[in-house]
């Protein structure tokens, strides 16, 4: 089931935001999320605010999603102005889930035009929609691009029969290079999204996998190491002795045979789990997360932040559309972050990406932990010490992005 909510203060009935968000505003760049809650059959390692039919009771259909979406960002506009927030194109938009694509490609399209005609798209905006390989075929994909869509990113995971049936997936893997080429063939940019140390799954296996996501020559590529989350099948299926523990050690040698492979193809990171083959075909939405920028985020359990001002969504879509129905905000609680918290998560962020964190972003103590960073191959050493006159930075090495964590610690503490 989906995880429980965050801890916050109580948000606004009217979802009314403080006069902080309007704060520099206009230097941010603004993105839109849409959360479409809705799956076909729930994948065993998921806890992501989805439902498949079944657990959707009375009140929350699928039918009538697109004008509560529209509603609600019908609201964003109302209580951005409110705010004194000025009007600003999207620059990224990106349906996520869940799988958007169980929705008619009409009902994206219409999304998508409320966000047009709210807000306009800034030119080349990048509009994304995430979709399972079985969920789409070539008229789909084709009536999303001319909607206006500009790429997709496909749930690939796995290339190996074994390791997609214990994620519970429902594709085969010849699905996905057909996929993609009709993807192609609509002018969409593709996107593959991986996962690795699933239990039971090899180094081959994994090798398996990065060739034939290779062979499909996507723009971008994603690789995420399987987290057992609390309260799912696949860690109930662990606690029982069915499947094996994932392995540190072993989800360490596929992060690296990944960067490996991926960087001799021709694919450089930019962020710890993300690869793309230019500047241009880097998942500019997933950035502007780790940049902080602003972004609204429409639908059950979405999250979003303008200006220090982070909120979420009521997570079930009957609560949600009982909400918008009301005339009221789905914004269930929220946190107002004070300067020093922005900055603290400013640097655990910026470390994950590799444009890296500027250094005097750091306060004077942390920046006594740059050279015993540097010395320990964490941190790269040239980026630190701005060479060839650029501003410098904190770039993690290979070795820190596997430490990732630990290289946010020393700098913070």
């Amino acid at each position: 089931m989906p995880s429980a909510p965050p801890e916050g203060e109580p948000a606004p009935l009217d979802g009314a935001l403080p006069a902080t968000a309007a704060a520099g505003a206009a230097s941010r760049d603004f993105g839109v999320y849409i959360h479409v809650p809705y799956c076909r059959v729930r994948c065993g390692y998921c806890d992501f605010n989805t439902y498949t039919v079944s657990e959707l009771g009375p009140g929350a259909s699928q039918a009538g999603y697109a004008a509560q979406v529209e509603a609600e960002l019908g609201l964003a506009a109302e209580r951005l102005r409110d705010a004194g927030v000025p009007d600003r194109a999207a620059a990224t938009v990106f349906f996520g889930g869940g799988t958007p694509t169980l929705l008619p490609a009409a009902d994206l399209g219409g999304m998508l035009a409320r966000v047009r005609d709210t807000w306009g798209l800034a030119p080349g905006a990048e509009v994304t929609t995430e979709a399972n390989p079985d969920s789409v075929d070539e008229t789909y994909l084709a009536a999303l691009a001319a909607a206006g869509f500009t790429r997709v990113s496909f749930g690939m995971q796995s290339a190996v029969p074994h390791v997609l049936a214990t994620l519970d997936r429902t594709h085969t893997p010849e699905r996905v290079p057909e996929v993609v080429r009709w993807a192609r063939e609509a002018g969409l940019q593709v996107s593959l999204d991986l996962i690795y140390g699933a239990p039971g799954e090899s180094l081959d296996d994994w090798q398996r996998s990065l060739d034939a996501a290779l062979a499909c020559e996507p723009d971008h590529l994603s690789a995420y190491a399987l987290i057992v989350e609390p309260g799912t099948k696949l860690a109930a299926r662990i606690r029982r002795g069915e499947l094996a523990e994932p392995d540190d050690d072993l989800h360490a040698e596929m992060y690296e045979r990944a960067d490996s492979v991926l960087g001799a193809a021709g694919y450089d990171w930019y962020e710890i789990s993300n690869w793309s083959r230019s500047a241009a075909t880097r998942s500019r939405h997933n950035l502007a997360y780790w940049r902080g920028a602003d972004w609204w985020g429409a639908g059950p359990g979405a999250h979003s932040h303008v200006g220090g001002t982070r909120w979420w969504n009521v997570k079930h879509p009957r609560a949600y559309a009982e909400r918008l129905a009301a005339g009221l905000s789905p914004a269930l609680a929220r946190e107002v972050l004070d300067g020093e918290t922005r900055r603290t998560e400013r640097v655990l962020l910026e470390t994950r990406i590799a444009d890296g964190l500027p250094i005097g972003v750091l306060a004077e103590g942390e920046r006594r932990a740059v050279p015993e960073l540097i010395a320990e191959g964490l941190i790269d050493g040239r980026a630190a010490l701005g060479a060839g006159g650029s501003t410098p930075r904190v770039v993690p090495t290979l070795r820190g992005r596997l430490l990732a964590d630990t290289v946010v610690h020393r700098l913070l503490s």
